[in-house]
């Protein structure tokens, strides 16, 4: 396959939109698009930390993601009003936390904590890696929205480095990056990588759908998501150093 049912090459992502201040009362909110995937991220930054971790000069960063009932093709129940959470939400919020705090010195952020609300307003698959990539761009709008307000240290460098995910798989024997629906929906591998803008993993979480695969398909996967990464980084770097945004 040298061109995908939307004109796409195998190593192309869709066309990503990053629009930081998206909400007026967050301290950090970015929109982020992934073709037809939308996710709006909104950073909370509060003072104080959860009981466990009081006295101990560390802050906390964690995240929680939900689905709006119309963010795909048929409606479904808000997981509030069902009374429970679902297995997928909780293991994504888990996932965007654990992407987050591989970026975050949590002593250089002090007893505090901030939140990532990541709620997706349209499904066209890559979800979760689409919520990791926007998080990011909000979390740093978060932490200099605090350092302004003299909330952490006007030196202090809470941020390691930056983050950014990407889906790969293969659809009809072709290994591709950043699947669309209709993709996700078929591809006979299915894998969601995540890393740092320095190019180390963060985690990468991948699936045989049908036929297993071998090394070397994913080191192939591997190559895509990296390339498909730092392609990622590029547009966070260049979205944040957007002062008509800020």
């Amino acid at each position: 396959m040298t061109q995908r049912h939307d004109g796409r090459a195998p190593d192309e992502t869709r066309e990503v939109r990053i629009t930081r201040n998206w909400l007026d009362h967050a301290e950090g909110s970015v929109l982020v698009e992934f073709g037809r995937t939308r996710v709006l991220c909104a950073a909370s930054f509060t003072e104080g930390v959860p009981r466990w971790l009081k006295g101990k000069g560390s802050g906390w960063v964690t995240a929680e993601y939900a689905m709006l009932p119309r963010a795909t093709n048929t409606r479904s129940d808000r997981e509030s009003v069902k009374g429970r959470i679902g297995g997928r939400t909780h293991e994504i919020s888990r996932l965007i936390g654990r992407s987050l705090r591989a970026v975050i010195d949590t002593k250089a952020l002090g007893e505090n904590t901030i939140v990532l609300d990541c709620d997706v307003l349209q499904a066209d698959g890559g979800t979760r890696t689409a919520a990791i990539t926007g998080a990011y761009v909000a979390l740093v709008d978060a932490i200099e929205d605090a350092r302004s307000r003299g909330l952490i240290g006007k030196n202090a460098k809470p941020l390691t480095g930056s983050v950014a995910a990407v889906s790969v798989g293969v659809v009809g024997g072709q290994p591709v990056l950043d699947l669309d629906y209709p993709e996700d929906s078929t591809a006979d591998t299915d894998m969601n990588v995540v890393m740092t803008g320095n190019g180390r993993f963060v985690e990468v979480q991948g699936t045989a759908e049908s036929e297993p695969f071998d090394r070397a398909l994913l080191d192939a996967l591997l190559d895509l998501a990296t390339r498909g990464c730092a392609d990622l980084t590029t547009m966070q770097q260049a979205a944040l150093a957007d002062e008509v945004a800020s």
